[in-house]
């Protein structure tokens, strides 16, 4: 996009960068302490925080190389991070802001809290999975009833049932209807009770019908606790050990407790039954660990006036999501939105700017500041002068600050700065369809809600690359490719022209079979290269070089001028820049590629440069040579320029390797569109490739058009020529016995038929292998079919080649 939209001479800027990663971060960086024998909480904040730095200093530009490695055209010298002085004031701006508007509020909530990095993480960063689990039935007994008043309830977490405030049942659930107002005793709390009620919310038919009621750790359980104003119970520590509610269990991990309270039902006789159970079980998106829920005290944000004019935004148009079924995703989440948990319980980050009183125990009074010396300053104005504050501990999630990227990178708060009135707001957004809801969703909320605007026009989402089978790269299954391997082997050109193939919002599968494919893409780009530095005049050769320069190829009349394979080529070249432009301008790049790559291949490589060797080598003539010269240079400068943004290498090395160039091709001038183009001779030509053999169009080029002859009938010498059934309609006689060695033709074809039909033979024997068929990959099996299917044709077309040859002989006999 910016390559191509910087030689439509657009203002351009991709400005590069990179966020702080909160929670990976610090996870990677507590593992490398580990393995030192090192505790985070034993070097103290500052010093870990030296020890981040150090490692991001160290290992944190490993992506940054990738992009640059892949040719990523940014701007360099405006790279950000996001714990840049900058981007940090941006932060505590935007903070304050919406704290003044009463958008950022402090409370006790249930979260989603991850035990090993001890920090909430937002419903966004937990990942579901099904897994084998165990259904446990365990018996509650009724308060003051006989050994048989009993109710048994199932239960996927038996640990949490020391943080029971209720059971419940279904009011139209007979089998405990006489129970309901009763109290029943918790198993293993020496005899505390809780009230037996009824409401609708319970499953009368999962498990047993009977639902133990746990607010301090279950989402829903908290949602109906609020509603029937039931009690909060935690038993749980930060570190997902059991504390004191849980009496003989406490100090234990949950899972541990989990065993032996399981033990202890047993022998109690309170231990119904365990059955197999699959569990939706939700893990760390970043550690993988199994997630708690937790009552929590946390900094929210109120999201839903924001989310109503990030959906008004997609409504009124003034942003467009591509493809456009992300929209209906985008505006499900953004209705349905809840409010924002923003802290984290972690060191690496940005500091949440509230400070509090020290001695005052009341952390309901707080002060919100820019810095500590305003927060001091405030605190003192109405606490009195000895008084002291301290800074709350707690960072802000990694995406609140991404959440400020279009603008932040430009110089907000700051509206008067030049960036900002630049390129603020900026036209697109290129981001993976992963992250609409993490990233996108909140740049439009916060774009709109500091600058009034909405921070892009348009929103690209492109696919995730995944293996040759279609699997998830991972480092448990061994598949993760690193582009910089990738590019030793294959070359970057060739892995960006693989990528950018891909369906904007599908994800693609990377296999070497693609990869190699458009290597030899590339390297015969490069020899069309070669070729053309053969045969065009020296760099000293002046009236040579002015004589080229000299044809102009944006008049109809100087194309009709042309001989057909040049008037050919050249409205074909003009028809592609048309299409291709209007490939860009609509974002379908997988076009814009594919009609590139089908032009240069198969009518320029395979085609034209196969009938200029006849012009430049044999037609003896200086002008015919300087035409197919011209022509050879126009079309494959114009196919550099038009390639350039896919493979920025390779096109680049050939343009200033080609003689008299005055500019680089990253910054020179994108093709003119519109020009002419002559469908008549466009067609006319493509009749005669209808006869197959680009040695036939070789010797049909040494012709000149007088002795080309389109007729409705056979000619009068028709029995002394070669007679050629190109296609419906379309017949050819040739005096093939003046132009070619009958003979010759006949031996270098069956020659190659035998060549031919052994490829042939090995590609069937690999589709009869029962092994290849079961093991090999989808797309290697589709492969292999293609070719061999590919190999039948062309046997078959030259057997008929030879039959006819052989004939022509007997004929001419």
């Amino acid at each position: 996009m910016v390559r191509y939209h910087r030689m439509r001479g657009r203002p351009t800027l991709w400005l590069p960068g990179t966020d702080h990663a909160g929670i990976a971060t610090q996870l990677v960086v507590e593992r490398m302490l580990a393995s030192e024998g090192i505790k985070r909480v034993e070097l103290g904040r500052d010093e870990f925080e030296k020890r981040v730095w150090e490692w991001k200093e160290k290992y944190g530009g490993t992506i940054t190389n990738q992009i640059k490695r892949l040719g990523a055209s940014c701007d360099w010298t405006r790279e950000c991070f996001t714990l840049d002085e900058q981007l940090s004031r941006a932060v505590i701006e935007a903070f304050i802001r919406l704290h003044e508007k009463g958008l950022i509020y402090q409370g006790s909530y249930m979260v989603n809290w991850s035990p090993k990095l001890q920090t909430a993480v937002s419903d966004l960063e937990v990942e579901y999975s099904e897994e084998p689990g165990t259904l446990y039935y365990i018996k509650y007994r009724v308060a003051g009833g006989s050994r048989s008043d009993f109710l048994t309830i199932a239960t996927t977490r038996p640990e949490t049932l020391f943080g029971d405030v209720a059971i419940a049942v279904h009011p139209q659930d007979e089998r405990y209807s006489k129970y309901v107002g009763k109290m029943a005793i918790v198993p293993m709390t020496y005899g505390r009770h809780v009230p037996i009620i009824s409401d609708k919310y319970v499953d009368k038919d999962f498990g047993t019908g009977v639902l133990k009621i746990s607010p301090g750790h279950d989402h829903n359980d908290y949602v109906l606790a609020r509603k029937l104003g039931l009690p909060i119970l935690n038993v749980m520590n930060k570190d997902g050990t059991l504390n004191e509610v849980a009496g003989l269990y406490c100090g234990l991990d949950r899972f541990e407790a989990r065993k032996k309270l399981w033990s202890d039902l047993e022998e109690t006789d309170l231990a119904v039954k365990m059955e197999p159970h699959s569990l939706r079980v939700p893990r760390s998106q970043r550690g993988g660990e199994v997630i708690e829920p937790l009552v929590s005290k946390q900094w929210f944000v109120t999201m839903q006036p924001l989310a109503e004019k990030a959906l008004l935004a997609v409504e009124k148009g003034e942003l467009t999501i591509i493809p456009e079924r992300f929209e209906k995703i985008y505006n499900h989440w953004l209705t349905n939105i809840k409010d924002w948990c923003i802290s984290r319980q972690l060191w690496w980050g940005h500091r949440i700017p509230v400070w509090y009183i020290v001695g005052n125990d009341c952390e309901e009074e707080y002060i919100v500041a820019r810095s500590a010396e305003e927060a001091l300053m405030r605190a003192r104005d109405k606490y009195g002068k000895d008084v002291e504050v301290y800074q709350d501990p707690d960072v802000l999630d990694t995406w609140f600050s991404s959440a400020l990227w279009p603008f932040s990178t430009l110089g907000w708060p700051d509206e008067l700065a030049e960036d900002f009135k630049r390129f603020y707001p900026t036209t697109m957004l290129e981001t993976g369809h992963d992250i609409l809801f993490f990233w996108v969703a909140r740049m439009v909320m916060m774009g709109i809600e500091f600058t009034g605007t909405v921070p892009f026009s348009y929103v690209y989402l492109h696919g995730l690359i995944r293996d040759s089978q279609g699997r998830k790269m991972s480092k448990t299954l061994g598949n993760v490719i690193d582009p910089l391997d990738t590019i030793k082997e294959f070359g970057t050109d060739a892995l960006r022209f693989t990528l950018a193939l891909g369906t904007s919002g599908q994800d693609l599968n990377l296999s070497t079979e693609r990869l190699t494919a458009n290597k030899a893409f590339t390297n015969k780009l490069w020899n069309a290269g070669k070729f053309l530095l053969q045969v065009l005049p020296n760099r000293d050769n002046v009236s040579g070089w002015q004589n080229i320069e000299a044809c102009k190829f944006n008049t109809e009349g100087y194309l009709l001028r042309l001989p057909l394979p040049e008037c050919w080529v050249v409205s074909k070249l003009h028809m592609l820049i048309d299409a291709v432009t209007e490939s860009y301008n609509k974002f379908f790049f997988g076009d814009v590629g594919r009609e590139i790559y089908d032009f240069f291949w198969g009518d320029f490589a395979d085609w034209y440069i196969e009938a200029s060797k006849a012009r430049i080598y044999h037609s003896g003539d200086d002008s015919v040579a300087l035409v197919a010269q011209t022509v050879l240079l126009y079309v494959f400068e114009n196919i550099l320029k038009l390639l350039h943004p896919f493979m920025p290498f390779v096109t680049e090395e050939l343009w200033q390797a080609l003689p008299n160039r005055r500019e680089a091709l990253i910054i020179s001038s994108w093709p003119q569109t519109a020009l002419p183009r002559s469908t008549d001779l466009v067609k006319r030509f493509e009749n005669l490739q209808a006869l197959e053999e680009k040695e036939v169009l070789a010797l049909l080029s040494k012709l000149d058009l007088d002795n080309i002859h389109f007729a409705d009938s056979p000619p009068e010498d028709a029995k002394q020529s070669v007679h050629l059934i190109a296609s419906e309609g379309l017949e050819a006689y040739l005096p093939l016995a003046d132009m070619v060695d009958i003979s010759a033709e006949v031996q270098r074809l069956t020659k190659r038929l035998s060549k031919m039909q052994t490829e042939y033979e090995g590609l069937k024997a690999r589709l009869n292998s029962p092994k290849f068929i079961e093991k090999a990959p989808k797309d290697v099996v589709r492969g292999v079919q293609e070719k061999a299917a590919e190999a039948e044709e062309k046997i078959n077309l030259t057997k008929n080649r030879l039959a006819l040859l052989k004939s022509t002989v007997m004929l001419l006999q």
